[in-house]
């Protein structure tokens, strides 16, 4: 897809973290971007801003681990916008724990937002850019589904499903005109470690969100399979681990991130229980 002006793009997630870079950046490319969140006053500032960097904005406050409704939230973007040339699956929730402390419900509720809705908004948009022969779905993952982030295990399960999944719808679409992107950001400054007062593990490099929205404004356009954002060397590491997956976990053990992500999960915890108490 050479050009994104004009296009309608379904934004999942697009009131908060990355989703809000997204949409400016799509508005800057003069898209209709219809933007699908749960916060309906943040949806609404979202669009305010696409409206004036010159695209125009939709907003649906809409849930969408709310699988079995995600056909009415087709139905209402066709109604308002037409048909849907590009689908960014944004949304995601992130939990820290020992995978031991998680509950079913948490993991439920993971793999709902982070995988399963995806699949399912991606099944009921596809038929119709098959039809016409044109549009492009793009996931967003994350490094942690190239290799498993210890205390963030059903978030690396999903992220790891998203880039398998991308990478065989792509297969079965390479004789079409629609294209499929997954795109893995690393750490960026929208982090949750950042939240906890946290530094970034020694080594990694710490991506602006501005980074990843181009990243996927150009996986859009030059229909690129897989980005990795941190690059070369990145991708050389993650191929290395693929074959020594316990160099994998001493390299982790050497940056800081299982110690970072174990403190992570430290202190969400904490603060969950002290919300409850």
């Amino acid at each position: 897809m050479k050009t994104i002006a004009g296009k309608t793009v379904v934004l999942t997630g697009a009131s908060g973290g990355i989703g809000v870079f997204l949409a400016r950046a799509l508005a800057r490319e003069q898209a209709t971007v219809v933007g699908v969140s749960r916060s309906k006053e943040r949806l609404e500032e979202i669009c305010r801003e696409v409206e004036i960097a010159g695209g125009r904005g939709i907003s649906i406050p809409f849930d969408i681990s709310k699988l079995e409704e995600l056909s009415f939230l087709v139905r209402q973007i066709h109604e308002l916008a037409g048909p849907i040339d590009i689908l960014i699956n944004n949304a995601a929730i992130e939990k820290y724990r020992p995978f031991q402390n998680y509950s079913l419900e948490d993991i439920q509720s993971i793999l709902t937002t982070n995988l399963l809705a995806p699949m399912e908004l991606s099944r009921l948009i596809l038929s119709s850019m098959v039809d016409r022969n044109s549009g492009h779905i793009v996931n967003i993952s994350s490094g942690s589904g190239k290799k498993g982030a210890p205390y963030n295990s059903i978030y690396s399960a999903s992220k790891a499903g998203m880039i398998m999944w991308t990478d065989a719808m792509r297969q079965e679409l390479a004789n079409t005109n629609v294209g499929v992107s997954v795109v893995c950001p690393g750490y960026t400054s929208a982090g949750m470690f950042l939240k906890f007062g946290l530094p970034a593990p020694s080594l990694a490099r710490v991506h602006k969100p501005t980074d990843v929205a181009i990243a996927v404004i150009n996986a859009i356009k030059k229909n690129q399979g897989e980005v990795i954002l941190d690059g070369i060397l990145t991708k050389l590491l993650f191929s290395e681990i693929q074959l020594f997956p316990k160099f994998g976990d001493a390299v982790y053990r050497w940056i800081g991130l299982t110690k970072l992500n174990r403190t992570c999960a430290e202190n969400q915890m904490r603060d969950e229980n002290s919300a409850q108490n």
